[in-house]
């Protein structure tokens, strides 16, 4: 496995990703974007970028804060503030996204026309987004994200949708899940929904344990989303 920070921009602002692929294939392979949490592109969406070469493709943890903007774990007001902005401006949120997909499109190694996109938690919302947005990508997975949609309007949803969630989750109750099916169902969109019981949010990130927020690690409903990740980006890149 070969690792580097690549540099890109959306308009003005500098944001830096770390692309993650293998040397040794002599073809292009599919790329995962991976879309970080509400601390940034820290260890935890670079270390997702590294396994999506383990499974067989290329990795790309994006950066939608700009480039050395990062949070910290337990700063929950930090963590918070950087956020917001992106939580509140779908559009901004949006054009980040779509800014890290034309810079994934010219990595090399990478096979411009199969592309995924896998998000946590604020980076759930992220790649929801980008389907919402009508992006030209083969599937979106969103694990333990933020499911609510926001004021910018959805065009046609060409991505199949994943979403894996905790139902537990106080960032997410079974109420806003019911509301995310219908919204992918009025949208014919293909979708899926895995919920976890017993689970609340953050589920697959030890750093992120904070039992008082609801953030709760928990092993088994992490091998199980591991494990459905790779089977739906399987089943998008047939």
């Amino acid at each position: 496995m070969k690792t580097d920070y690549i540099d890109y921009q959306d308009g003005d602002v500098a944001l830096e990703g770390y692309f993650a692929w293998d040397e040794t294939c002599s073809e292009p392979r599919p790329l995962v974007l991976v879309a970080h949490d509400w601390s940034g592109r820290r260890e935890f969406a670079c270390g997702a970028a590294e396994r999506m070469v383990e499974l067989g493709w290329c990795g790309f943890a994006v950066d939608i804060y700009g480039k050395g903007v990062f949070g910290r774990d337990g700063d929950t007001a930090g963590n918070a503030a950087l956020m917001t902005p992106y939580a509140s401006d779908r559009a901004l949120l949006r054009r980040r996204m779509h800014a890290a997909l034309a810079a994934g499109r010219q990595l090399p190694h990478v096979d411009a026309e199969r592309i995924a996109a896998i998000g946590y938690c604020f980076g759930g919302m992220a790649v929801l987004e980008l389907a919402r947005s009508g992006a030209d990508v083969e599937g979106v997975v969103s694990i333990h994200g933020l499911l609510g949609a926001g004021a910018q309007p959805a065009e046609r949803i060409r991505a199949r949708v994943l979403c894996l969630h905790g139902h537990d989750d106080p960032m997410g109750p079974p109420s806003q899940v019911q509301v995310f099916q219908q919204e992918m169902s009025d949208a014919g969109a293909d979708w899926q929904v895995h919920v976890y019981g017993g689970t609340q949010h953050a589920f697959t990130n030890p750093a992120a344990h904070d039992q008082v927020l609801g953030t709760v690690y928990n092993d088994l409903a992490n091998a199980r989303a591991q494990r459905a990740v790779a089977d739906f980006l399987q089943e998008v890149f047939a």
